[in-house]
């Protein structure tokens, strides 16, 4: 499986954020997106999930699902963590993974969240948690549906030491079993073999 994306030109409010970027990235790889505030980088996660537009090329996840969009074959983390406050954790990942089509049963919110560390936290309402707990729930929803493909937009956010060096790990595992990692940050992730596509400042 491979990801790869061809002459790509995306604006944002009207004014052109980049143009002629193409890069591609093999099932096993992660794709590290670098570059000042404003050059692009969350853009360009959100229109490979379909949320944006593009105003030229293109983008295919090649070897995968050709009756999906490449948006439907990924899971897309954003800025915000995506969790309805008056839910529990459980509950959240539950209607998350019934959303993007995994298990939405106690065990597997269970697992997932036992290993971001939070297996304790199962059944307290969102709105209960720590910024950091909420984004490890948040990130938990990664592991209770299988998907190709990760988007991640500076997804160690709010995370401390101990929680982003977890983190790694779960990226890596996911690598290893042919994964594919987008992400885009500033701070390292500490994923061997990373390659960087460092988009310029914004005109």
């Amino acid at each position: 499986m491979r990801l790869r994306a061809w002459d790509l030109a995306i604006e944002r409010g009207g004014r052109r954020l980049f143009s002629g970027l193409s890069f591609e990235i093999s099932a096993g790889s992660a794709l590290i997106v670098a570059g000042p505030n404003g050059a692009g980088k969350s853009s360009l996660l959100r229109a490979l999930s379909g949320f944006l537009p593009v105003q030229a090329g293109g983008f295919a996840l090649e070897g995968g699902d050709p009756e999906r969009t490449l948006g439907e074959q990924a899971h897309y983390l954003g800025h915000a963590d995506a969790l309805k406050s008056a839910l529990t954790a459980n509950e959240n990942l539950a209607f998350w993974a019934g959303a993007l089509g995994g298990e939405p049963s106690r065990e597997a919110s269970r697992a997932a969240l036992a290993r971001v560390g939070l297996a304790h936290v199962i059944d307290f309402p969102a709105r209960a948690l720590s910024a950091g707990q909420k984004r490890r729930v948040a990130l938990a929803r990664l592991l209770v549906a299988d998907r190709p493909l990760w988007l991640l937009d500076e997804p160690t956010t709010a995370l401390d030491a101990a929680a982003q060096v977890a983190f790694t790990a779960i990226m890596q595992s996911y690598l290893d079993g042919g994964g594919i990692v987008v992400a885009a940050t500033h701070a390292p992730l500490g994923l061997s073999g990373a390659s960087v596509l460092r988009l310029g400042a914004a005109a």
